[in-house]
């Protein structure tokens, strides 16, 4: 005979589905009453795209620059847009601290509500505000003068990169908040990962003018799959066998890390 114990720690998939669509419309109606932070994200990364896309021009020019094809803003667009994404998602555990430290964390808990559906509301309400965010600087960077010759194509392919992206380390910093519950400790594992994650990956500059063994650690790091995929698809010859390699190691990484970010719940329910 099935308990009301069973439904709880078994939800059906359509229920977790319906309980993430009302907790994602949660923190949604949090984001319409305060916009400013969609704008305050914009801000490093537009000082990014347009002073660093200017003041480097000429590296296309250097000897091993392999992205020559186009100019420096289309190269440094894809980077862009994959910061953006990985600075915003690292802070995503900011929102369980928040829950956690007004009590509605262990109220949630004792509701009906299942553990994966709060874990895919918060990692959905960062992959919007990702979608968001890397269409404005796509738009900014069209207005600069980058020409990126993928068409409508390599964009969707470069938003879907970056969303892949969020969903990764938005459940990292989740867990790290959820297994921490410290504001300080989530700052300082998010500046320890996000930092050397960026500079070791073709973000920011061609990895044939880094040293060799940053490109061997780059064929480890998910900003470089993401960046990859993006600045493939958006320039002028794609080879989508690499765009969809690189798209399945993010999607994978998504999902292992979504599975065992949602474990960190009972870490937290055993310390509470």
């Amino acid at each position: 005979m099935t308990t009301a114990h069973d439904h709880f720690t078994k939800p059906r998939p359509l229920t977790v589905l319906t309980h993430a669509a009302f907790l994602t419309g949660r923190l949604m109606r949090v984001l319409r009453r305060m916009p400013a932070f969609l704008v305050i994200g914009l801000v490093q990364p537009v000082i990014w795209l347009l002073l660093f896309g200017q003041l480097f021009s000429s590296v296309v020019d250097l000897p091993g620059f392999t992205h020559a094809g186009g100019g420096f803003l289309e190269f440094l667009t894809p980077g862009v847009v994959m910061m953006t994404a990985l600075f915003a998602s690292a802070w995503a555990g900011t929102t369980y601290l928040q829950d956690i430290d007004r009590g509605v964390m262990d109220r949630m808990l004792t509701s009906p509500a299942s553990r994966g559906a709060m874990m895919i509301a918060t990692m959905t309400y960062q992959a919007i505000q990702t979608l968001i965010q890397s269409v404005i600087i796509v738009i900014i960077a069209v207005a600069a003068g980058a020409r990126f010759l993928g068409g409508v194509a390599g964009v969707g392919i470069t938003l879907l990169a970056a969303v892949l992206l969020t969903l990764t380390f938005s459940a990292l910093s989740n867990a790290v908040a959820l297994l921490t519950r410290q504001q300080a400790t989530l700052i300082a594992i998010s500046q320890f990962t996000t930092l050397p994650l960026m500079f070791l990956s073709s973000a920011v500059m061609d990895l044939g003018l880094a040293p060799g063994w940053v490109g061997g650690v780059a064929d480890y790091n998910p900003v470089e799959w993401a960046v990859v995929a993006a600045r493939d698809s958006m320039g002028t010859h794609t080879d989508w066998t690499t765009v969809w390699v690189h798209l399945g190691r993010l999607a994978m990484a998504a999902l292992v890390m979504g599975l065992l970010s949602t474990r960190a719940f009972r870490t937290y329910r055993k310390q509470a």
